[in-house]
């Protein structure tokens, strides 16, 4: 071999050694790319926790409303940061994790407190209910992500349809849990709020969803369109001057001279609720209450007597009427045994100058009033729960209302007023909105405040006062613009006397319910579906 040909050896093996360490220099670099991506998201999964978390800021009794257009704004930022509609779907799911976890987190005391449940078994069981509740916001990232990043604006509005529909979706399956719609956080003090009457709390969370998400997308935009950031502002500037003029209209009139109402709070602990020892001093505590407080319209929480109806002893009844107001109406919580103790009503029963009329609550709490598919799941009970009169029979879908006190008043127990479209069956006949609770089960945490956040939603669907007896509180008289114009402390023996309005007339929540939201929300969904798979890859 020649010198020549030394020499171009040694340049072929020079070339050869400079490609392999580039190509382990690339294999290094693109590890070191992967390392770093895997990185930012394990940071996105922890912060989108946190922004789910601090949610809960939004709802009662923090009432902090704008939290949730900082979180949402947050959650969507991040959406639109991410490769693959699976990293959308865990960014949602953590995002949900986090906000269920901090806000039904009262749950566990329903279930270890008084319930009976194991504490390690009542931990895994709620953490189980946020892990499914997290699902939905899962879905809702995972649709964005995948059929609608080909533009800001179809993002942004496929984020808020498919949130909404979502949360719609949980409030129906398997008899539904919609607590934490997002709707909810607005009541009553954002402008959002006036929306109620026209969509109802899933047409808030539609709004709430959307403004959060174009504000969190106006950088994205201004790359492509340099005038975004005043169209999106001067277009958010007349949702809210929309939102101002809604506010302005009574949709609803009074129906007559008000009430006087005394709305009754025994404040009975739940571990002593159905204590037989208890039962004497539990059953005078009402007598009392109703003596001292007169009124047109007397109200007792859910299951003020703990007894089946057949059970009550005849003279107790009796003294109850001796006690009817003049010109007045009682409205008594006990359990109807009906067809000779065959089946149980969680019911409201009239007693005064009306005849007696009666309300068996229609949709009851799975694993605490009935129990969904027993032959799978009535272990539960006999050897996890202790639950009195948890195999109750539900009313029927479609009551009138009750008749007393010169009103009409539809009638709801306890968490039937989490579902709008269920109220609505007895309107625009009802005058007055009345729902009766015990949620001495939830403890001394934020569930009383959520729930009175939930009627003060339904009262300003509907147009109309609500009236809330409870037992432990919060027992209120909310106007027909959802504001609490008179209320007890939690945990008093108290009767809460005021005037009551009556009301009639109809807003348009009334006459359509979810259904043009929902509609809208699902017309969307399948425009983004249709146009992604009509569009070549």
């Amino acid at each position: 071999m020649n010198g020549k040909d030394v020499n171009e050896r040694q340049q072929q093996d020079a070339s050869l050694n400079n490609l392999s360490l580039a190509g382990k220099a690339t294999g290094f670099s693109h590890r070191s790319t992967h390392i770093s991506q895997s990185f930012r998201f394990k940071r996105s999964l922890i912060l989108s926790a946190i922004l789910g978390a601090c949610t809960a800021l939004a709802f009662s009794p923090f009432d902090l409303f704008f939290v949730a257009f900082i979180t949402f704004g947050g959650l969507c930022w991040l959406w639109n940061r991410v490769d693959t509609p699976r990293q959308a779907a865990l960014l949602g799911g953590t995002f949900g994790f986090g906000m269920f976890g901090t806000g039904i987190s009262w749950l566990y005391i329903s279930l270890h407190d008084f319930g009976g449940m194991p504490m390690p078994i009542a931990m895994f069981a709620v953490l189980c209910l946020c892990a499914y509740l997290a699902l939905f916001p899962a879905l809702t990232g995972w649709f964005a992500v995948k059929f609608a990043r080909s533009s800001p604006w179809h993002f942004a509005l496929a984020i808020a349809a498919s949130w909404t529909f979502t949360e719609w979706l949980r409030g129906w399956l398997f008899t539904g849990f919609p607590w934490l719609a997002i709707g909810y956080s607005q009541v009553p003090w954002s402008p959002l709020a006036s929306f109620a009457p026209i969509g109802g709390v899933y047409a808030i969370s539609f709004i709430t969803v959307l403004v959060s998400a174009l504000a969190a997308l106006i950088s994205t935009w201004k790359t492509v369109w340099p005038r975004a950031p005043l169209v999106i502002s001067s277009a958010l500037t007349l949702l809210f001057l929309a939102a101002w003029s809604l506010k302005q209209i009574e949709w609803t009139t009074p129906a007559n001279a008000p009430i006087s109402v005394s709305l009754l709070q025994g404040n009975i602990p739940q571990e002593l609720k159905f204590d037989p020892a208890r039962l004497e001093q539990q059953l005078q505590t009402y007598l009392n209450l109703i003596r001292d407080n007169q009124a047109r319209l007397i109200v007792t929480p859910e299951s003020a007597i703990p007894l089946l109806k057949s059970d009550v002893p005849t003279e107790y009844w009796a003294t109850l009427k001796t006690l009817t107001p003049p010109n007045g109406d009682i409205l008594i919580g006990v359990f109807d045994d009906a067809n000779e103790g065959r089946q149980i009503f969680n019911s409201m029963i009239s007693i005064g100058k009306t005849p007696e009329q009666i309300y068996h609550k229609a949709h009851l709490v799975p694993f605490g009033e009935f129990i969904p598919l027993k032959w799978l799941f009535g272990w539960v009970y006999t050897s996890l729960l202790d639950m009195p009169l948890s195999d109750q029979t539900s009313g029927a879908r479609f009551q009138r209302p009750l008749e007393m006190a010169g009103e009409k008043i539809a009638v709801n127990i306890c968490y039937e007023d989490v579902f709008g479209e269920e109220i609505i069956r007895q309107l625009p006949e009802a005058t007055l909105l009345v729902n009766v609770s015990n949620d001495a089960w939830f403890g001394e945490r934020i569930a009383p405040w959520q729930h009175t956040q939930i009627a003060q939603t339904r009262a300003l669907e509907t147009g109309r006062f609500m009236l809330r007896a409870t037992n432990t509180g919060v027992t209120s008289i909310i106007n027909d613009r959802g504001k609490v114009i008179a209320a007890l402390p939690q945990l008093t023996t108290a009767a809460l006397r005021a005037k009551a309005q009556g009301r009639v007339g109809t807003t348009p929540y009334i006459t359509t319910g979810n259904v043009p939201i929902i509609s809208l929300c699902f017309i969307l969904l399948a425009g983004f579906w249709f146009k992604k798979r009509s569009t070549p890859q």
